[in-house]
């Protein structure tokens, strides 16, 4: 029986730790709404950051975020584990 919660268990952390990989938020093709649920990304920072992506082409790194108007290292850190990039060929603008 034992074995059996454990199995149970481990299954389940393992589907929530991919369930956290699967929420993370790609700098290169979220929309503006869908980067404001990062922790102190507001309306206007999100559109900043669509803004910036759109002119520079995409990140490259999740590092670049902090190139944003508004957006400084601090806020950089608190979001790192939720946030991807993809290659910035491959980007698309969302809105």
């Amino acid at each position: 029986m034992n074995f059996i919660k454990n199995l149970v268990l481990g299954l389940s952390l393992s589907l929530a730790s991919l369930a956290a990989f699967a929420a993370q938020i790609n700098l290169n093709t979220a929309s503006a709404t869908q980067l404001e649920t990062l922790n102190g990304i507001g309306a206007a920072k999100a559109e900043a950051i669509v803004a910036y992506r759109t002119e520079h082409g995409g990140f490259k790194s999740v590092d670049e975020l902090a190139n944003v108007k508004g957006i400084g290292l601090k806020t950089v850190e608190k979001n790192r584990d939720q946030m991807t990039v993809t290659p910035a060929a491959k980007a698309t603008a969302q809105r």
